[in-house]
């Protein structure tokens, strides 16, 4: 029978699991239709789609396609093939491709222009015979709910209809010549079609596919934060509009990679800015920006011999403390000592569009370095405004001033007194020794890998009341076409 540290074990893991399973989505990266159109052409490229289709074995296919049970026809296909040395496609291109809404909700249309020219070697004449094709392959990417595993995204129902195909010569030669080229040319008509849906269409979702599988790995890149990372997984895709939308779950890892916090409480709509103008947005709640601000500014500790590092500051500090007690004040000495001690972590919070970062510090001030005891203690609640910039494809917080909003009296050896006399010199000294600490730490910077992942040098960045927006910030220029 099981004891009862079995159970114990068996609800911790239970609870574990439910947290995981009930994780919110606390952010969310959407791809415009460019990116999209971008990231598919190059899996186009990597797949070699435009060697496949200068492969395609047209003279082969011709050959296969059933007479329907025509004699005349099996007939005439057989005498234009007597003639024909040999027929191959001698250059192709696949130009820029198009993405918009699909007819069907929550479908994106992807259409794929071919650009071909062919050329066949008869008898008749000594001069290869070329003529240009235009068609179009077109898919739908959709999302799939019938696997086993979560829903995904996948490119389906890809085709090229007889109706976008457009087959001209491109030189005029004797009649003889040029009615053996139209006869082809309307036996190509079925035939292409097929060739694209049968050889080309295969490597086009395979293309989508690993462009799929490289989005989400990218999301999942850990983001470094300090000595802690904040790492994200996919809950669920989407496609709204011309989008494609990856609501993701995050979690905060210490530095042996062991969870923290499990963002489980989110209630942000993660509302973002429209991609009419821009290619992609990556929205990140605001309590993971929380925690993220907390990771790069842990509880701290700064001692300073005042008098050395800010001479002037000490003086006034000395002189403000001569108002209260003036033998107290006699007793600081050259080696006098401030000590900023930062309490738990800080707060953020952001209000129309402005942040600020709130903390409590506890400030100590020793008469000399052999002190044992302060001469007194104060609780300070301060704050500062939080400017996010980028530099790059790194995200950057700077903490712009500080305010004593609230200053309070913990402890004291020289008597009772009233704290606000020395808010001034106070807030000098945790603008002058607090601040260009905690910015040296900010200074770093956070990752953001998406960013060049999906082609761009630079971001910008915005606040909104739900979270934090990323959003490109150069002029991205799209491959056109895909090149041999």
């Amino acid at each position: 029978m099981a004891g009862p540290w079995t159970f114990t074990l068996l609800c911790g893991l239970l609870a574990t699991t439910l947290i995981q399973a009930t994780l919110s989505r606390t952010a969310v990266l959407i791809l415009g239709p460019k990116v999209i159109k971008e990231k598919l052409t190059q899996e186009l490229k990597d797949h070699n789609a435009t060697s496949i289709l200068q492969q395609l074995p047209l003279l082969g296919a011709i050959r296969e396609q059933p007479a329907g049970g025509i004699p005349v026809l099996g007939s005439l296909v057989n005498t234009v093939l007597k003639y024909i040395i040999w027929l191959k496609i001698t250059t192709a291109n696949i130009l820029q491709l198009q993405v918009k809404p699909s007819a069907n909700d929550q479908e994106l249309l992807v259409k794929i222009p071919l650009d071909m020219v062919a050329g066949f070697n008869t008898p008749l004449v000594k001069t290869i015979v070329e003529f240009h094709m235009e068609t179009e392959a077109q898919a739908i990417i959709r999302m799939d709910t019938s696997a086993s595993g979560p829903t995904r995204l996948v490119l389906s129902d890809c085709a090229t209809s007889h109706k976008s195909l457009r087959i001209q010569l491109l030189h005029k030669f004797s009649f003889l010549v040029n009615a053996l080229a139209k006869e082809l040319m309307n036996l190509l008509v079925p035939a292409l079609p097929n060739l694209v849906k049968n050889q080309l269409c295969p490597v086009i979702e395979a293309s989508f596919n690993d462009m799929y599988a490289d989005l989400l790995q990218l999301v999942k890149v850990p983001i470094s934060l300090s000595t802690d990372r904040l790492e994200f997984d996919l809950l669920s895709p989407a496609i709204k509009g011309d989008t494609i939308q990856l609501y993701l779950g995050a979690k905060l890892l210490d530095s042996q990679g062991k969870v923290t916090k499990w963002f489980n409480n989110s209630a942000a709509s993660l509302a973002g800015p429209s991609l009419d103008n821009t290619q992609f947005s990556f929205i990140v709640s605001q309590d993971v920006v929380k925690a993220a601000v907390a990771a790069m500014l842990p509880p701290e500790e700064f001692i300073v011999l005042l008098d050395s590092v800010f001479p002037e500051i000490a003086r006034r500090l000395k002189s403000s403390i001569g108002l209260i007690n003036e033998k107290a004040a006699d007793k600081l000495g050259s080696t006098q000592i401030v000590k900023i001690l930062t309490q738990d972590t800080p707060e953020f919070f952001t209000d129309r569009g402005h942040a600020r970062v709130a903390q409590l510090i506890v400030l100590e001030v020793f008469a000399s370095s052999e002190a044992l005891r302060p001469l007194f203690t104060l609780g300070i609640e301060a704050s500062s405004e939080a400017q996010f910039y980028t530099k790059g494809d790194e995200l950057i917080l700077n903490l712009n001033n500080i305010s004593s909003d609230r200053i309070q009296l913990m402890n004291s050896g020289i008597g009772w007194f009233q704290p606000d006399v020395l808010k001034n010199v106070i807030t000098e000294i945790i603008l002058s020794v607090l601040l260009p600490n905690q910015n040296g730490k900010l200074r770093s910077g956070v990752p953001v890998s998406v960013v060049k992942a999906l082609g761009f040098e630079a971001a910008e960045s915005s606040l909104t009341k739900d979270g934090l927006v990323l959003t490109p910030a150069s002029l991205w220029k799209p491959s056109s076409t895909v090149s041999p």
